[in-house]
């Protein structure tokens, strides 16, 4: 469905007692500051976004019970806290500890050795986050990571590319990408993704400042859009700028229906203007405003995209992919997203030309704890992470795992 993504100016509203997105207990008071959609922002190009024809929000618990049968496969344990996962060409696994270790898994075994170690501040939601290997990984072996570095003593976020030793041993840092992203104790962001046109993708927190998610010139609440080598795109919706999709919380998931259209996740409000829950899925394109703080329900509102499903109890949502395999034929196409809080995998079953949910259904429930990161292996298995040992789960004896979702 054609729309245009016209901005609406002049939108103001007052921003009081924010509360990180995951913690209750961790509260800060602020002194109340205005919303306002920029007027870059405004000039965006119309887009053809697929608008969803109906939100369906989800008000009581997470949805029904899955009705298709998987099982859970062990890969390995001994893990701390891993949020993401890179796959390499020969299917060994690197692996972001939030600690600040990459770990590699090698002929399916978990080297005692990180390959590398960064400085890292792994205050709150912080520290080595996402992870993603370069498309031509088996030429060059660069690998990238987004993490929270220590700035002669201000924290930032930051991406930078690494490269993996021909042994497969080590590693080494080869430049920087996405330098100065805002950092807060909560709303970090942190998933790394190449898309189907080779380009790497960077989704940012609003770094507990709801201003920075609308403000185009913030690389804070986005999907950033860059080269591999860290360049503007020409065909960036605002020129010059990384900004590709604006307007978000706090994503930790997002993946490609086709080659301009993402479903993306994002973490609902924890406190913020007396707000809470309604985490959500949306469909975007480039230039897309996803609506935060303006809208965060299944709201409408001239320029901003509607949520295709909100949950009222906070799920939240962490890693997310499109299942692509022949394992579970049933899930072919469907959005899978790792809860956290909510200790579950959603299956979401969207109509990638209405970006209308048809069916969504609940799995694992409260077998594997918290899941953080949800993404297919080149084997066409779909891989989680658990994130019991974050100091919001219940952390085992033999940590936490990467699991394998199959049949």
């Amino acid at each position: 469905m054609k729309r245009k993504n016209i901005l609406k100016s002049g939108l103001m509203l007052s921003i009081m007692g924010l509360v990180g997105c995951t913690s209750p207990q961790a509260q800060v008071r602020e002194t109340p500051t205005s919303v306002q959609i920029s007027s870059e922002a405004q000039q965006a190009q119309t887009n053809q976004t697929a608008q969803p024809a109906s939100c369906k929000l989800v008000e009581d618990g997470f949805g029904p019970q899955g009705q298709v049968s998987v099982r859970v496969e062990e890969v390995v344990t001994g893990l701390d806290v891993p949020w993401g996962i890179a796959f390499l060409p020969n299917r060994d696994l690197l692996v972001s500890e939030r600690s600040g270790r990459v770990r590699l898994v090698q002929n399916g075994k978990l080297r005692p050795q990180a390959i590398a170690t960064i400085n890292v501040s792994d205050r709150g939601e912080g520290g080595l986050l996402g992870i993603a290997a370069h498309p031509d990984f088996a030429n060059n072996r660069f690998f990238y990571v987004y993490f929270t570095a220590n700035q002669n003593g201000t924290p930032v976020n930051r991406v930078e590319r690494w490269q993996l030793s021909q042994d497969g041993v080590s590693a080494t840092r080869d430049r920087t990408i996405v330098d100065n992203i805002p950092v807060a104790q909560f709303h970090n962001g942190g998933r790394i993704r190449f898309g189907p046109d080779g380009m790497l993708y960077i989704g940012t927190g609003d770094a507990r400042d709801p201003n920075l998610s609308q403000n185009v010139k913030s690389l804070a609440g986005k999907i950033l859009r860059v080269t591999p080598d860290g360049q503007v795109p020409a065909d960036n919706p605002f020129p010059g700028n990384p900004v590709y999709i604006l307007g978000i919380r706090n994503t930790q998931g997002f993946d490609w229906v086709n080659v301009s259209t993402l479903w993306v996740s994002d973490h609902g409000p924890s406190g913020e203007l007396g707000r809470s829950g309604h985490d959500k899925v949306s469909v975007a394109q480039a230039g897309d405003n996803l609506g935060w703080p303006t809208i965060y329900r299944c709201e409408s509102q001239q320029g901003l995209v509607t949520p295709a499903i909100v949950w009222q109890q906070a799920l939240p949502p962490g890693g997310a992919t499109i299942y692509t395999g022949n394992a579970i034929p049933e899930w072919k196409g469907n959005l899978i997203v790792a809860g956290l809080r909510a200790e579950q995998l959603q299956r979401i079953v969207i109509d990638p030309r209405s970006g209308q949910v048809q069916q969504h259904e609940v799995y694992l429930q409260g077998q594997q704890g918290r899941l953080r990161e949800a993404i297919m292996g080149p084997d066409g298995e779909l891989y989680v992470t658990t994130s019991n040992c974050d100091g919001r789960g219940s952390c085992p004896p033999e940590q936490d795992k990467i699991l394998r979702i199959t049949r």
